[in-house]
């Protein structure tokens, strides 16, 4: 299953499904991802149609108002390692970002700042606000350009037309000019993508203060950020626009079925897995330590209860939980995800948490509520010891067990921040010891490491996707893995020069400037080392 999409896990007979329910659902990943309350980018959503509508947009336009929103932030999930290593904690620099008019610069003083450095130390703050004032630009830029190549690229994965594409690529520019990843303005950036800005901006100030708040913040940012029409329509009705999204008119997970477009797009059962990759795959570039995580999950884990002879039903309810099984990670800052010393009790719990909270994601669309379960308990062990519900062997299902044993055995053959990767034997030794131990299934871990063990001696079904020739694929791997150009030069005997050639190179052939994407082209085609 190279496309990860399909194969023998879809169940014989698809019903159809509500796209919107279902990317409605998964746009909770963003959230969390931002650091946004559940439902944000929903109520964005909600906003941003009915304001297109306001302003009598085509048919098309309205349509692309309608799914930017619900896409507009799951590529910043790729930016968290960078923006942790040179600011802190992730989720918090992104509600100070949130929070600045950055068409303004004088903000950066006023808010950015203050916002980035609250509750520092008075030399973390020092060494924050230098790092602010010599690159805080430079990385604003490479975080708008990575975070909208990596929604269109996941709009084009999950079957969204070119202009949703063009609309995610194009949400951050200014509407004055010369921001990124493309320094459009004007009329040159798609309306859909300045409809979907200032809903944004509107509904995040409005849970922050109110209305009045949100009035007053957009109509600051009129003419700098945002378009200054836009956000005329907008202040013209504020209250009624808003009370889309505040809940007066209904839950924002019912009112987007009311207010989808015509025609109402529909999928099959069969599209979940090509839907559940992509996110899957989005909340793995959280980290480097990540990468690729969910994908081989999903392989070992549907293999492995193939050998157990599960039916299709259940192969496809499995792959689909074992793609998703993590989402729930991008919640928690990778500034404890990427700490290198051990987690305090606190941190632990908040750690703890992230299966919890793949579970409520899937619990929210009606498409993976059967998947729910599975996917938040793929931390449970048999003897009672693992969370979130400390569950025990008569509560844990095959499914179940079978994507904890696969969970283990890939979470143990990546490196993570406090400790480097396991071998495969040493890897296959620990997930044997915990069968024997009574906490992972016997027969789940039989049937994993088997499939580990073939898997190894595959290569890649498209062995030279794009183009690439197998240096580049080098590269490729090595950048992956957050390797800067000094390291790739380092790891590959060859200078610094010969390396920033190979990875501009990589770029050209696959179409992406960032590292980010270039990441989730490797994830996709199964490019990762091994």
């Amino acid at each position: 299953m190279h496309d990860r999409g399909g194969g023998n896990s879809v169940p014989a007979v698809a019903s159809r499904l509500r796209f919107a329910d279902l990317l409605g659902g998964l746009s909770i990943v963003a959230d969390l991802g931002f650091g946004l309350p559940p439902q944000e980018a929903m109520r964005t959503c909600l906003v941003s149609t009915a304001l297109a509508r306001r302003m009598g947009l085509d048919d098309d336009d309205v349509r692309d108002a309608f799914y930017v929103p619900l896409l507009m932030h799951v590529g910043c999930i790729s930016m968290a390692h960078e923006t942790a290593a040179a600011l802190g904690d992730d989720l918090a620099v992104n509600r100070a970002v949130t929070l600045t008019d950055l068409g303004d610069p004088d903000d950066f003083g006023r808010t950015l700042i203050p916002e980035l450095t609250r509750g520092m130390t008075a030399a973390e703050r020092s060494r924050v606000t230098e790092y602010v004032l010599a690159y805080g630009i430079e990385l604003g830029r490479r975080y708008d350009t990575a975070s909208c190549e990596v929604a269109r690229a996941t709009a084009r994965r999950i079957g969204l037309p070119e202009s949703t594409q063009r609309a995610l690529h194009e949400v951050t520019e200014f509407w004055r000019g010369g921001s990124a990843p493309q320094g459009l303005g004007g009329d040159q950036i798609a309306v859909a993508a300045r409809v979907a800005r200032v809903a944004a901006d509107a509904v995040f100030f409005d849970d922050v203060g109110g209305a009045e708040r949100a009035a007053a913040a957009v109509k600051r940012r009129a003419g700098g950020v945002l378009d200054p029409e836009i956000v005329d329509t907008f202040l013209a009705d504020v209250d009624h626009l808003l009370a889309e999204a505040g809940g007066g008119t209904g839950d924002p997970r019912d009112r987007i079925l009311e207010v989808e477009p015509e025609p109402v797009r529909e999928c099959n059962a069969g599209d979940l897995a090509r839907v559940a990759a992509a996110f899957g795959d989005l909340a793995d570039l959280k980290s480097p330590y990540f990468h690729g995580h969910a994908a081989t999950v999903a392989r070992l884990a549907v293999a492995a209860g193939e050998q157990v002879g599960l039916g299709p039903a259940s192969l496809h309810r499995l792959e689909v939980a074992a793609l998703l099984h993590d989402v729930g990670r991008v919640g928690i800052s990778n500034a404890l995800w990427e700490k290198e010393g051990p987690l305090t009790r606190a941190e632990w719990e908040q750690v703890r948490m992230h299966a919890y909270h793949s579970e409520r994601v899937l619990a929210t669309a009606e498409a993976l509520e059967p998947m729910a379960v599975i996917a938040g308990m793929h931390h449970e062990r048999l003897d009672g010891s693992g969370y979130h519900r400390c569950s025990t062997t008569k509560d844990i299902g095959v499914e179940a067990r079978l994507l904890a044993a696969a969970d283990t055995f890939a979470a143990l053959s990546q490196p993570r921040s406090y400790r480097a990767a396991f071998t495969p034997t040493d890897a296959a030794e620990v997930l044997s010891a915990e069968a024997r131990a009574g906490r992972l299934d016997r027969d789940a871990v039989t049937a994993v490491l088997a499939e580990a063990a073939e898997r190894r001696g595959r290569r890649p079904v498209d062995l030279r996707p794009a183009g690439l020739t197998d240096r580049e694929i080098q590269v490729l791997g090595l950048m992956a893995q957050g390797c800067s150009n000094a390291v790739i030069g380092e790891r590959l005997f060859v200078s610094r020069r010969t390396a920033e050639h190979h990875v501009q190179n990589v770029y050209t052939k696959i179409g992406v400037s960032s590292r980010a994407a270039a990441t989730l082209f490797a994830v996709q085609h199964d490019l990762l080392p091994k």
